[in-house]
């Protein structure tokens, strides 16, 4: 397969609200199979996020500095993926699997996103075991309700998202 100036980009979309340790172990993960990852930060609005993009993007670009990864971007995007990875000269979309029930979505927007443009595949990587269970919606609903999230996401993000409970309102301790 040619690649522009034989770079094999790779495009890992999501919207990181917040970022946690499974996404940071798919990062290094994913890093190890492009030459370039890039990490796509989605506004997606319909998931009614915590944080704005472009809190969103600082606190992505912190986390991957702490990784100490050079080959990996953060880049913000609002437009349908395989566009934006098109923009990017990826060849690769790279997507983190916790559960059958993602892969049930997975398969179809695979399938979905293959329509769009069959020159870039998806690869999925399986979350380590020990963090398969963590999804940023739950981590976000743990914190709402006082629970620790510490074993979830790395200490600066867990203050992040403290900060933020603590300026909207906890949901009650029942």
């Amino acid at each position: 397969m040619a690649h522009s100036g034989g770079t094999r980009i790779g495009v890992y979309p999501g919207t990181f609200d917040p970022i946690t340790l499974g996404h940071a172990d798919i990062i290094r993960r994913g890093a190890k199979l492009v030459d370039k990852l890039i990490i796509g930060v989605t506004t997606n609005l319909s998931k009614n996020p915590m944080f704005t993009p472009d809190e969103r993007m600082a606190m992505v670009e912190r986390e991957v500095a702490a990784l100490g990864i050079d080959n990996v971007e953060v880049v913000g995007f609002n437009a349908l993926l395989m566009r934006f990875a098109a923009k990017q000269g990826a060849t690769v979309i790279v997507r983190g699997l916790r559960a059958v029930t993602d892969f049930e979505y997975e398969f179809q927007m695979t399938g979905m996103n293959r329509q769009l443009n069959a020159g870039i595949e998806t690869v999925f990587l399986m979350a380590e075991v020990g963090l398969q269970p963590i999804a940023s919606k739950m981590v976000k609903e743990i914190a709402q309700f006082g629970g620790d999230i510490a074993p979830f996401v790395s200490p600066a993000v867990r203050d992040d998202v403290v900060a933020r409970v603590a300026q909207t309102g906890r949901l009650g301790d029942y």
